[in-house]
């Protein structure tokens, strides 16, 4: 069904017609203008700060985090992580140009495969846009180089994080997103911790929805 067909049975449903000019107008002036409400002063300032107080969080929703001076580290970290839950050394990399950039021959055991991942993919390996500091939370937009699907069908997700796209609160990542976007994403997934759920009985069970872990490499060059 179209976007247009489900505006029009809505519209129906509602037993209303198109917004009036006025209100029309008063909508897009506050889209346009993205006004402010209160924003708790949670995060801090600094870079080091949002990163310390991403990791607390992170780890406190049930995900884990490594901290590197660079992109060359990324291989070794992989390989230990992979290797600390018993997984096998292969990964599906989102074509992240970030990630193609990463010498993964320095560690010759480790096998990658770009590309979008596939039901039999157990670890997937992406690239955030941008952290939320306030949270521990991911901003993982859809598109040719973040396949969704890698954010949804492995196990285990490593996501790689450069520091300085640690935001201290949600609406200065999304200022980011409108910034680096002249056209939204399909989709852009907010992630806190690994997927989990306590519908059941109260009883909580990890990877409900999707990875049952979630390990974050923060980038921290000249930490």
């Amino acid at each position: 069904m179209s976007r247009a067909a489900i505006i029009g049975n809505i519209q129906r449903g509602l037993k209303r017609g198109p917004l009036p000019a006025d209100q029309q107008a008063m909508l897009l002036d506050r889209m346009a203008k993205h006004p402010r409400h209160l924003i708790p002063a949670r995060a801090p300032a600094d870079v080091a700060g949002r990163v310390a107080w991403f990791s607390k969080y992170v780890e406190q929703e049930f995900g884990t985090v490594d901290v590197l001076d660079s992109y060359d580290a990324v291989p070794a970290a992989v390989v230990k992580y992979l290797a600390a839950h018993n997984l096998a050394p292969a990964l599906v990399a989102a074509p992240h140009p970030a990630l193609q950039a990463i010498k993964f021959d320095h560690a010759p055991l480790l096998q990658v495969r770009f590309g979008t991942a596939a039901p039999s993919d157990t670890v997937s390996l992406q690239h955030a846009f941008a952290g939320i500091a306030e949270t521990g939370t991911l901003m993982m937009p859809s598109g040719a180089a973040s396949p969704t699907s890698n954010n949804l069908l492995p196990d285990d997700a490593i996501v790689v994080l450069p520091a300085g796209r640690i935001t201290g609160c949600y609406e200065e990542a999304f200022d980011m997103l409108r910034a680096e976007f002249a056209v939204w994403p399909r989709n852009i997934m907010l992630v806190t911790g690994p997927s989990r759920s306590a519908d059941v009985e109260q009883t909580l069970e990890l990877g409900a929805h999707g990875p049952r872990r979630l390990h974050v490499i923060i980038i921290h060059e000249g930490k």
